[in-house]
């Protein structure tokens, strides 16, 4: 039996993709993509996050996430609050909270106001008892302190998406009980310490992703990142671990349906 792969992080629903939609979904199929978690990122009183979920209502491989990233969170308020909690309830295919966290590197958004906006969304999405994507760059301390703060008693957990940081940071997000996600950047030639973290985190506790279109794997990278090239990624971790291609396969398919439950309506999680 061919491998599955599912890519539990993209970005699929923005102008990159919109000359070979299509044909990019097409290659996915036949690389042994079977499902795709599309995450609606950008100011959410713009449309974002209809454009992303219209997505998964028209491909049935094709799920949706939504939340408000830290660059946007200067955006954040009780209608764009509402907005999310009535889609996550309403909408179809529509199964995380994200992604949200803390990004001090580029400050598109006051730090206060990311640290704010990242414990309302916690709040809300513990609330609504959905599981949450985390983006945290170079706010590891912040981003943990936060997470005990405001969810450590959530039922549901979450992931840290396109994982980069630290063995600490490792260490602690698991701890709390997330999961971790690998994207291309595993593959790069100076990652050495990110391949270190991918050879010890249990093997019930980590997903492959894209982030697509961003960081492409070796050896696309350089050029615009695509659904098809998780099967890179793992590659990558399959050797790494000295594991079966097919595996990884399975085993990151069933992380990703045990974390996500995509078949199950936010209501009835």
């Amino acid at each position: 039996m061919a491998a599955m792969f599912v890519d539990s992080h993209a970005h699929i629903d923005g102008p990159e993709f919109d000359m070979d939609r299509n044909e990019m979904l097409e290659r996915a199929v036949a690389a042994g993509v079977t499902a795709i978690l599309n995450v609606g990122t950008g100011d959410p009183h713009s449309g974002v996050f209809d454009r992303a979920i219209d997505m998964g209502r028209r491909h049935d491989r094709i799920y949706t996430a939504i939340g408000v990233h830290p660059h946007d969170a200067r955006h954040y308020d009780d209608k764009a609050e509402s907005h999310i909690k009535d889609l996550l309830e309403g909408a179809e295919r529509v199964i995380a909270w994200g992604e949200i966290g803390l990004d001090f590197h580029y400050n598109n958004s006051p730090r206060d106001v990311q640290i704010e906006v990242f414990e309302r969304q916690l709040r809300a999405a513990r609330e609504a008892g959905v599981p949450v994507i985390i983006h945290t760059r170079e706010a590891e301390n912040e981003t943990i302190e936060i997470l005990q703060s405001e969810y450590s008693g959530a039922e549901c957990r979450g992931v840290f998406h396109c994982f980069s940081g630290s063995k600490d940071l490792a260490h602690r997000a698991l701890d709390l009980g997330f999961a971790l996600s690998f994207s291309g950047i595993v593959t790069f030639r100076r990652a050495d310490e990110l391949r270190e973290i991918a050879k010890e985190v249990p093997l019930d506790r980590f997903l492959i992703e894209t982030d697509c279109p961003f960081l492409a794997p070796v050896p696309y990278r350089g050029k615009r990142n695509e659904p098809a090239y998780v099967v890179e990624v793992a590659r990558c971790i399959a050797e790494l671990r000295d594991l079966p291609l097919e595996e990884i396969a399975q085993l990151t398919t069933d992380n990703f349906q045990r974390l996500f439950d995509p078949l199950a309506p936010a209501s009835a999680r």
